[in-house]
């Protein structure tokens, strides 16, 4: 995705005061994740030569370990400095991720957001809303089968306050790490996912109750490979 030139600089413009401060849990109880298991067998070659786009879900619920690996894939902290799996433009981190949870052993139906530095997850909303999702992803029913949703939104701003109008590039250039970190996560754990960027932004940041200068980017379900 491009955005460049006059149309890049008004967008940029337009989120710099959306400030580039951490999202904080808005009220919500955080809840600590099992430590990510590091020593899966799988090897990197084998994760690579397996990765698929998988849009059909086998039956069971995911468990709270796979979904911590997940999620540490995703955007787990792994140096003393704050670094984390996946590269950002001067480490600024504009990235949000978020679960929509349905069956997951151990979690309660919701939306959840992932807390890096603590890893650990802040339940936002008690609303199982994978079928809003499905119906905000212009009707990709097949979505709903899956036990949980993991959203990636960006905070622009935060990369926008160093890099103005190429900010818009390098956040996608980040969505497309973190992505490619969960297939290669969900093929070591035995399970499969997809990239999905149809969808209706504004409904999909109602149903998610994401704040107001946070913009979704990228849904990925999660679930086991048939």
């Amino acid at each position: 995705m491009r955005i460049l030139g006059a149309t890049a600089l008004v967008l940029v413009s337009t989120l710099l005061a959306g400030g580039d401060a951490m999202t904080q849990p808005r009220g919500a109880r955080v809840m600590p994740l099992p430590r990510p298991d590091l020593g899966l067998e799988m090897t990197l070659q084998k994760a690579l030569q397996g990765r698929r786009s998988v849009r059909e879900y086998a039956r069971g619920a995911l468990s709270l370990a796979q979904v911590s690996n997940l999620l540490w894939a995703a955007q787990g902290v792994t140096g003393a400095d704050g670094e984390r799996t996946a590269p950002s433009a001067g480490a600024l981190y504009p990235l949000e991720v978020y679960v929509a949870a349905g069956e997951i052993s151990g979690l309660e139906p919701g939306v959840y957001h992932y807390q890096p530095r603590e890893h650990a997850l802040a339940r936002i909303s008690a609303t199982d809303c994978r079928a809003a999702l499905a119906a905000a992803a212009v009707g990709q029913e097949w979505m709903r089968e899956a036990p949980a949703t993991i959203a990636i939104a960006a905070v622009l701003g935060r990369t926008a306050r160093k890099y103005r109008e190429r900010a818009p590039r390098y956040v996608h250039m980040e969505v497309g790490a973190v992505a490619q970190d969960l297939y290669l996560e969900a093929t070591a754990l035995g399970l499969g996912t997809v990239f999905v960027g149809a969808f209706e932004d504004a409904e999909v940041k109602r149903v998610l109750g994401l704040p107001r200068n946070e913009e979704p980017l990228a849904l990925m379900p999660v679930g086991r490979r048939k």
